[in-house]
């Protein structure tokens, strides 16, 4: 790398177009010792902190008023861990670099996501709440093997694109970028710039959490911890157990009388589970509830597979529907439909979905009788 990115290359970064930032952003080594690339617009000065010390290194210099800037240190040539102390306008704060960070994807999930025989690509894909190097902050992924650019933009950002731009994984399409600092609950979308050199604002398909409609931008949110299977729950999915599905729409079933506004999560297991008890069902099956766009779709054209749509409430208070449902003796079946994504500009086309699951996917109602 030469001691000094080249002012066409600069530019590039400064714009939001060059697609390889971890070859110039952080700390690198060079034949003259280590050196320190830093984009932060709007800021007016920033210093290099050893962070096991706590010391100010050295200060970098603006190589561009828009917010570029550079520091050599000759005299060190092994990397260590640091933080910038940025003073900005009105305030000065000490900040964790992403671009220090190395690759996140392990080889095993990298192989197997190219591949398309992921089984839990929802795991390593999105964005996830964790800890690198004792910092906390969010990972995010997401496949995009033609876009020339991402970055991932939120309200921690000022939703600005050319703040922090992703990796890219040549070897499998997908961009990845850890950011210290962002916490659950923050907004956030994925910006690209397409194969057109379109510039273009993505909500993530892996999100476990989404705005109400017609806002768009995905949540950061927490996977929810597993809940085991109850001997119970496993007998009534026996085939030799007798079982009725009733199969639903929860925005169509009932609503408000005075609003005809729809049933929250937490009205609906109040009044269906009883009503599906006294039916005598053992099983529900609801139409997709993944977050989708269109009310007209009943939930058949998805946007977020993994986002629970928040019609009705949050993931939390979803959870605690299935799981009233359950104590109530009622198994609950989900229609999943990875193959009908609409065409929309705020949403991807196609997700990445393990082969055999790429393919339009609904469950069928079924009455069994019991056998003797």
């Amino acid at each position: 790398m030469p001691l000094l990115p080249d002012r066409k290359v600069i530019h590039q970064i400064i714009s939001g177009h060059y697609a390889d930032p971890f070859s110039i952003l952080g700390m690198h080594q060079t034949a003259q010792g280590l050196q320190v690339c830093a984009l932060l617009p709007d800021a007016k000065e920033v210093w290099l902190v050893d962070t096991d010390s706590g010391r100010n290194v050295a200060q970098l210099t603006s190589e561009d008023p828009r917010g570029f800037f550079i520091a050599k240190l000759p005299r060190r040539k092994k990397p260590f861990r640091y933080q910038f102390a940025v003073s900005w306008q009105e305030s000065t704060q000490i900040i964790d670099d992403p671009y220090r960070f190395g690759t996140l994807l392990q080889d095993i999930d990298s192989w197997l996501l190219a591949e398309g025989t992921h089984l839990r690509p929802y795991e390593r894909l999105g964005a996830h709440l964790m800890a690198l190097d004792d910092v906390p902050g969010v990972s995010f992924a997401v496949w995009a093997p033609n876009a020339q650019r991402v970055s991932v933009v939120g309200e921690f950002n000022f939703w600005d694109g050319r703040r922090h731009p992703m990796r890219r994984r040549r070897e499998n399409g997908i961009w990845e970028l850890f950011l210290p600092g962002v916490q659950a609950g923050q907004l956030y979308k994925f910006e690209m710039i397409d194969s057109n050199g379109q510039v273009r604002l993505k909500a993530d398909p892996y999100a476990f959490e989404a705005q109400m409609r017609p806002e768009t931008a995905s949540l950061v949110s927490p996977l929810p911890e597993v809940v085991q299977n109850t001997p119970a729950r496993q007998k009534a999915n026996d085939l030799r157990s007798p079982i009725s599905i009733y199969e639903v729409h929860l925005g169509s079933w009932r609503r408000h009388t005075d609003n005809n506004f729809w049933l929250s999560y937490g009205e609906l297991a109040e009044q269906l589970v009883d009503y599906v008890k006294y039916m005598g069902f053992t099983h529900i099956e609801l139409l997709p509830i993944n977050e989708h766009p269109f009310d007209g779709s009943w939930g058949y054209q998805p946007l977020g597979l993994y986002a629970p749509t928040r019609r009705f409430g949050t993931p939390q208070d979803f959870k605690d529907f299935v799981a009233k449902f359950h104590e109530a003796g009622i198994n609950v079946i989900l229609d999943w439909v990875p193959g009908h994504s609409p065409t929309t500009s705020t949403g991807y086309r196609n997700l990445m979905v393990p082969r055999y699951m790429n393919m339009p996917i609904r469950a069928k109602v079924i009455i069994r009788t019991g056998i003797p």
